[in-house]
This record gives C-alpha cells, sequence and structure tokens, in this order.
C-alpha cells in the first residue's frame, strides 16, 4: 500500500504456468496489496500454479480474448477496491521490479495511466525483439502520434498502471475483445482528458514469453489505424462515437469494494 491507497496487480493470464511464479517473484509485496489472476481458460496448470501461490484466482468457463480478459482484470481489481492497478503479463517478457516506480508515479497524481516502454530505454531490438515487430511498432506509433496529435513513443506496450477513476470513467465496455483493446484504452484516455506518461522498460524476449502470429498480428494494425481515425474524426466532431463518448457502456461493478 502507498499511504492510503490500495495497490493491486492484475496479471491477464494465458497458459502462463511455467512463468508465473517467476514473475509473481519479482513483485514487491511491501507495495503490492493483492495480486488478482484472470485464468483465460488456459489448457495448462496456470490456475493451479496460481493458487498454490496464494493468489486470488478467477477462471474463464470459456476463452474471452486478450480484452476480454483485461475488462474481468479490471472489474475485479475495482471490486477489490484497487486505488491503483498495475497490469503485468505473467510470461515474464516485462519487467515486475517496475511497479513499485508506476505505482507511485499514478499515486503521486503526476499521471492517470504509465505505460512501461519498450522504447524509451532504446534497447528493444538488443532485448529480442523481432525486427519486423520493431518496424510495425514505430509506424504504427508515428501514424498515431500524427493522427491525434500525441507524442508517445510506444502505444503497443502491454505493461501498464492506471487510477482507479481512469477505469471507472472510461467505456470500457465498448472495447474490442482481441488485442486492440490495449490500444482503445490509451485512444480512450485521451479522449477523456486523462494524463498519461511513460517509463522506460527493458525488453525481454524468450521461447516462454507469449506472442501473437502475423496474422492476428495484421489484423491488430489494421485495428490500431482504425482506433486512431475513428478517435480523430470524434475530435473533430465528425463522428459522435461511443468508443469515446459519455454514453459508451463503463465497466459493472458487481461485488465487494473494501
Amino acid at each position: 500500500m502507498l499511504k492510503n491507497d490500495k495497490v493491486v496487480v492484475v496479471m491477464p493470464a494465458y497458459n502462463a504456468a511455467e512463468t508465473l511464479e517467476r514473475t509473481v517473484a519479482d513483485v514487491d509485496r511491501d507495495v503490492v496489496d493483492e495480486i488478482v489472476v484472470v485464468d483465460d481458460a488456459s489448457r495448462d496448470d496456470t490456475v493451479a500454479v496460481a493458487e498454490r501461490l496464494g493468489l486470488f484466482v478467477h477462471r474463464h468457463d470459456h476463452n474471452r480474448g486478450y480484452g476480454g480478459n483485461q475488462k474481468s482484470c479490471y472489474r475485479l481489481a475495482l471490486e477489490h477496491g484497487a486505488d491503483i492497478v498495475v497490469m503485468v503479463h505473467p510470461d515474464y517478457q516485462y519487467d515486475p521490479r517496475l511497479v513499485p516506480a508506476m505505482a507511485h508515479v499514478i499515486h503521486a497524481g503526476v499521471y492517470d495511466m504509465v505505460l512501461g516502454s519498450r522504447i524509451l530505454c532504446g534497447t528493444a531490438l538488443a532485448g529480442g525483439m523481432p525486427l519486423v515487430k520493431y518496424v510495425a511498432n514505430r509506424f504504427l506509433t508515428a501514424f498515431q502520434n500524427i493522427m491525434i496529435g500525441r507524442k508517445l513513443s510506444e502505444y503497443h506496450t502491454g505493461y501498464r498502471a492506471f487510477s482507479r477513476r481512469l477505469l471507472g470513467t472510461l467505456p470500457l465496455e465498448e472495447n474490442s475483445d482481441d488485442f486492440v483493446f490495449d490500444n482503445q484504452i490509451i485512444c480512450q484516455a485521451f479522449a477523456f482528458g486523462f494524463r498519461v506518461g511513460e517509463i522506460s522498460c527493458p525488453t525481454r524476449y524468450f521461447a516462454e514469453a507469449s506472442s501473437i502470429s502475423l496474422r492476428r498480428s495484421v489484423v491488430y494494425a489494421f485495428g490500431v489505424m482504425a482506433t486512431s481515425i475513428r478517435l480523430r474524426m470524434h475530435m473533430l466532431g465528425w463522428r459522435d462515437e461511443r468508443l469515446f463518448g459519455e454514453q459508451g457502456r463503463r465497466l459493472e461493478l458487481r461485488g465487494r469494494r473494501d
């Protein structure tokens, strides 16, 4: 806990049995009050490992997709009384030791969303990011910065921290259940006037780290560009997009709030 702010780490998990324990071991429990694992109908022992580690586990009875998993993650974190939520992938691709730094930035009120950028440190390729992914990352980031008038170094990291107010305000139920959810939530934050910042995060790619197929990467890329265009049109008043508007559906909390 950071003073009176409850910090909850959420882990959207799918077949993460081999890396989950290593990821959890690097989470600073002096800062993090609770770890919530949402298992998206894994075919391995992810749930058993999480339960053995004493984590709160929620299991989907069928695969809901990466975006659908995140919706469950954030809903559960808010129901558990989180003031600060940090998403950490349980595949150990992003360094969990940065959680305290990201949480402190939110706690201090500097930003409402913090992204762990793999580009700022300049070691993405050295850390094993495939060249084709790096080039695509640079192209899509440049496209989005031009379209929506921002200057982020990267829109495509899976390492993020959020304030409770942001997660309770954004119409997250309007977002895709697929990978483009990651991009939509950033664009929504800009549309609603939230402050988005970045910290440097080293990259590490290895055999057990998750990766999406070429086909799904192409689908994601087109989804990113479509989201940017939709936001631009919304900002110009040419279209009233539920994805970026007050009328959009927000997360519906169903249970406790500590």
